[in-house]
């Protein structure tokens, strides 16, 4: 379905096409190049950490992570049940089952007390936990100081899908350096992108070297073919670490684009009665990637969906919150601990336009249907 304002399309122009056009003419339109090996180094240093491997998604980060480590068949992994499906996929592609832990109502990132009381029980039940992967929710950094603790009391190791919060913070520390490892993506709808896309983020060299050979089909150092395990062709191109470098540049203000936004839409909503802004009290380490709502139908006359129907009508594209995983067809045999927050959120989450490509004129259309249209009724 196409509409006039979409949540968050691509922000590219002149710079992105300048950085292509210089990558292509060099004659580097190989999967390798000097343009991938000055993203992953510009990256490292942005995030603050030791070494980065560009790969094809953010997903395929998570994999070769798992099964670096070793994480294979018998084994559980926790994984926050609010999340995207790419999380928990990632788990299934090594053979490994995924638990679901539910996530703090105020942030929907995973509630470390939850943690802590699964990662218990599932000690009692003799399983062998040896990952837990927590998600950055809509660009708000997971809680890693509280975290950290849970894991290390448990011996697990703590991988930070950062996917949605590259640009964002917790205690002063960027998103991408916690945890043992992190993974960001630069999927097209991110606050960069490579069009497709995402890269690895760690200060473990033997790891970040590890990926990087399975990345590209797990080559051995030889003058011929050589393979002695199974590897995956899972590198970023040349050309994508191009335009990558261009989105690089711009991150700074692209986010205070989405901030501007955020904003201006929690003045939009301050008199709402049981209207408020996912994780919103406190964002000032965030990136503000997509600004959600949380709608209480026992306090609003309106829902979060008589709100998503009133912007499809108008052509402008809005979205619930992740459905969570345990109520998922593909997972429904999983077991989980939950508290029901992520099941409230889906109730009554839904997220808005917050691209920084979408221009004033846009932003003022999107604020007159919803002022015209919901909050006067």
């Amino acid at each position: 379905m196409s509409f006039d304002v979409y949540l968050s399309a691509p922000d590219v122009g002149a710079l992105e096409e300048e950085y292509l056009v210089r990558a292509l003419r060099s004659g580097w339109a190989a999967p390798a190049g000097p343009d991938l090996d000055s993203f992953e180094q510009e990256m490292a240093e942005r995030v603050g950490v030791g070494y980065a491997v560009g790969l094809a998604s953010g997903t395929a980060g998570l994999h070769l992570v798992l099964r670096s480590w070793g994480v294979g068949p018998g084994d559980v992994v926790v994984v926050p049940t609010f999340t995207f499906v790419a999380t928990a996929n990632a788990v299934i592609y090594t053979g490994a089952t995924p638990y679901f832990v539910d996530c703090e109502m105020s942030t929907g990132n995973l509630d470390p007390h939850l943690l802590d009381q699964a990662l218990d029980d599932l000690a009692s039940q003799g399983s062998r936990v040896p990952v837990v992967v927590a998600v950055d929710m809509l660009g708000k950094a997971a809680d890693y100081t509280r975290l950290q603790e849970v894991c290390d009391r448990h011996g697990a190791r703590l991988l930070s899908d950062a996917a949605e919060s590259l640009g964002a913070s917790h205690a002063d520390v960027p998103a991408g350096a916690h945890g043992d490892v992190a993974v960001v993506s630069f999927n097209g709808n991110k606050v960069m992108t490579t069009s497709g896309g995402g890269m690895l983020l760690t200060d473990d060299a033997a790891l970040a070297a590890h990926v990087r050979k399975m990345a590209t089909q797990a080559r051995e150092p030889a003058v011929h073919y050589e393979h002695a395990e199974l590897g995956f062709n899972y590198r970023l191109s040349n050309l994508l670490a191009a335009l990558g470098r261009a989105q690089l540049s711009r991150l700074d203000a692209m986010i205070a684009r989405r901030r501007g936004w955020r904003d201006q839409y929690r003045q939009l909503f301050a008199g709402a009665e049981g209207v408020e802004i996912l994780g919103g009290t406190d964002d000032v380490q965030d990136n503000c990637w997509l600004t959600a709502l949380t709608v209480d139908p026992e306090q609003s006359p309106w829902s979060a969906s008589d709100l998503a129907s009133v912007l499809t009508d108008a052509g402008i594209e809005s979205r619930p919150v992740w459905k969570p995983m345990h109520l998922q067809p593909l997972f429904a045999d999983h077991a989980s601990t939950l508290s029901g927050a992520a099941d409230r959120l889906f109730a009554t989450g839904i997220t808005l336009p917050s691209g920084s490509g979408m221009t004033d004129d846009q932003f003022d259309g999107v604020v007159e249907v919803i002022q015209r249209k919901v909050l006067s009724t």
